[in-house]
Formats: C-alpha cells, structure tokens, sequence
C-alpha cells in the first residue's frame, strides 16, 4: 500500500518536473562543454608556445577539483566578485567548466591516436596546416573520441544530482523532498530515481551507438 501511495500521480508530476530541469541542465552543459571542450583539445593539439601549456595546466587543475567544489564556486564564490547567476545557470555554469575540461582531453587524445603521417601526408599535397586538420585529422580521430565522450556525458546527467546541494529543483532534491515527508517513501524514491536514470542514460547510449555504427 505504500509504494502505491508513494506513486501517486502528485509525487510521479513532481519527479518529472524534476527530471526535465536534469534534462534541461544536462543539455544545455553537453552543448556549451562540447564547444568550448573541442576548442580547448584543439588548442592543446595544435601545441602553440606557452599559450597551449597554459591551457593544458588550467585544465589540469578543473579535471583535478571535485565537481561539488565547481558548483559552490559558482554559486557562492562568483556573487563575491559581482558575478550574481540564478541556481539554474549555477548548475549549468560548474557542469560546463568541469565537463569541458573532461572533454578537451578526450578529443586531445583522439587527435593525437591518428598516426602523425597523416599530417605529414596532408601537407606534401598542398592543403595548409588547419585544412589537414579539418579535412584529414579530425574525421579520423572522431570515431575514436566518439565511444569516451558518450560516457562522459552519461556521467554528466547522472552528476547533475550534485546540483541538489544548491537546491536545485532536479531530479534527486525532488525525491528528496518527497521520502522527507514520509520516510516510509524512501525506498520507492530511490527505486524511482534509479528507473528515470537508468532510462535517459540508456536512450543517450542507444542514440550514440547508432550514431558511431552509421560513421563505421
């Protein structure tokens, strides 16, 4: 009788709502952490004096802090210097500094797997450095960055649950909110929680291995 009651039509509306703020957090981060991740990985490839190391080290430094701390950054740190964003952006705003860090060195990584005669072959039939990077390199390396960035971004979805911490209407602080006015519910909460993401997570993984069979 209780899991019933725990699944009544109110608790299941307010989970969604919450699932569609994840899914709204989620996307948004995989657009602005993809950008701003395969400008960074090209960046580090392209090895520019000084300029790429000094990349590399600011990346080296996100990938190596707790997603939790970027968040209370964002949120507590970014007011004190006159930067003032709403949870939403908070979450939305740590999520893509983190994530593009993640990013950066999986297509840096993809690039540098295709053997360096490829550059080298490019450039003997004339084409300048970034033709051969656009036309030659980064197709090849593609199908390779494909299968570690599908992950990533599954771990990105299942991270956004952190975002409850600032109370971000997500997912989780929902099912918080609901088992912490009957305790009885909490089971049918996490049993919910584990079905919601099971279900995104599992349709972004189908959708990504039809995307790499067709480039196959």
């Amino acid at each position: 009788m209780t899991i019933i009651e725990a699944f009544s039509w109110m608790n299941i509306r307010f989970l969604l709502d919450g699932l569609l703020v994840t899914v709204e957090v989620a996307l948004l981060s995989i657009i602005f952490s993809f950008i701003i991740g395969a400008i960074l990985g090209l960046l580090r490839y392209m090895k520019i004096p000084v300029f790429s190391k000094i990349v590399g080290a600011i990346i080296d430094l996100i990938r190596n802090l707790p997603l939790l701390l970027i968040i209370f950054f964002t949120y507590f740190a970014l007011p004190q210097i006159g930067i003032r964003l709403d949870i939403f952006w908070s979450a939305v705003a740590a999520m893509t500094i983190f994530e593009s860090a993640m990013l950066s060195e999986i297509i840096r990584a993809g690039l540098n797997s295709v053997p360096s005669g490829q550059m080298e072959a490019g450039r003997s039939t004339g084409l300048t450095y970034l033709q051969t990077l656009w036309i030659i390199i980064i197709p090849q390396a593609f199908k390779a960055m494909v299968p570690p960035i599908v992950s990533q971004l599954v771990s990105l979805i299942k991270d956004t649950s952190l975002a409850t911490i600032i109370s971000l209407p997500e997912l989780t602080h929902n099912a918080r909110i609901i088992y912490g006015q009957n305790t009885t519910y909490v089971i049918p909460m996490f049993i919910a929680l584990a079905f919601f993401y099971f279900i995104v997570c599992y349709a972004l993984s189908k959708v990504a291995k039809r995307f790499e069979a067709k480039l196959s």
